[in-house]
């Protein structure tokens, strides 16, 4: 089966890549700021947010690609149903950091396939983390062992590498919160392909 990816994410190509799905990586380029300022500004939850990202994604990218399924996705942090963006620096990373400290927040992943520039299916799938107690030296001490690249790319926390010690717990698909609830994508594919 051959997907195509609107994604430039490199943990959800090897999460597929591992559950041998090929897929073709085409970056769909939505303005993600300005489509979650638009739902914001309409009332919109997190959880909404991150499915209509990953809807916009998919179906733009669907929409170029005809007969094919394309796969969108988006994952978001609800703090006390507050979105929680992307840092834009490391200052905000630390901000971001300090605001999530010894609380408990929910990670969003949703996901949406497209065909012919309409969705066929989506889901989301919200994870529940607890970030333990740390001084604000010992968040600056993990923000450093972080490049800057990847802290704007991903987040705060990259639960695939150094992010695992921020935690208390966490309750939830670990592919899921690394972006890709796989187990309900390869459902959906493999009924598809009957």
């Amino acid at each position: 089966m051959k997907i195509i990816l609107a994604s430039k994410s490199g943990v959800r190509k090897k999460i597929l890549d591992d559950h041998n799905i090929e897929c073709e990586v085409i970056v769909s380029n939505v303005d993600e700021d300005e489509i979650k300022n638009s739902l914001l500004a309409e009332g919109a939850d997190p959880l909404l947010i991150s499915k209509n990202l990953a809807e916009i994604k998919s179906t733009k990218v669907s929409g170029q690609n005809p007969n094919k399924l394309v796969l969108g996705a988006d994952s978001v942090i609800s703090l006390n149903n507050e979105l929680i963006n992307k840092p834009r620096t490391r200052d905000e990373a630390l901000r971001i950091l300090k605001k999530l400290n010894n609380s408990v927040h929910f990670l969003i992943s949703s996901v949406c396939i497209s065909k012919n520039g309409s969705m066929v299916w989506n889901h989301t799938e919200p994870s529940e983390l607890k970030m333990k107690n740390f001084s604000e030296e010992q968040l600056l001490v993990y923000l450093n062992k972080i490049k800057t690249q990847t802290l704007l790319d991903y987040g705060v926390y990259q639960v695939e590498a150094e992010g695992m010690e921020l935690f208390e717990y966490i309750k939830g698909d670990q592919n899921s919160i690394m972006g890709l609830p796989i187990k309900d994508i390869m459902n959906y594919i493999n009924k598809y392909n009957k």
